[in-house]
């Protein structure tokens, strides 16, 4: 059963920094582009960063940009968000999720619709 687990959200001041996992069973993530989303409540989900197959593309909204670091361990198979100068309006809910039906290596996309596996989710709260 092909399976994402997203521990690593919680509760953090402004400024601070949190590191979320995506952590897969049943598949290897590296093979794969992996996006990072967010949802807040009454908004839309959003593509926060993405990450190719190959390592070579990422992508990060701009709202996160300077601030956010995706990266793949392949051998633990496991993809980070790095979420670093935390502001309130970082709350949410962050998925992560796996386009498995991507061929090309050097891609990945914004796109929720481009995602076919998708993690439960886990709450990032930034408050003082």
């Amino acid at each position: 059963q092909l399976q994402l687990v997203e521990p690593g959200g919680g509760l953090v001041q402004p400024g601070g920094s949190l590191r979320l996992s995506c952590a897969a069973s049943g598949f290897t993530l590296g093979y794969y582009p992996i996006g990072w989303f967010r949802q807040a409540p009454g908004k839309e989900r959003e593509g926060v960063s993405c990450i190719s197959s190959s390592d070579n593309s990422t992508y990060y909204a701009d709202s996160v940009k300077g601030r956010f670091t995706i990266s793949r361990d392949f051998a633990k198979n496991t993809v980070y968000l790095q979420m670093n100068s935390l502001k309130p309006e970082d709350t949410a809910v962050y998925y992560c999720a796996a386009d498995v039906s991507r061929t090309d290596h050097d891609m990945c996309f914004s796109s929720a619709y481009e995602y076919e596996y998708w993690g439960q989710g886990t709450q990032v709260t930034i408050s003082s």
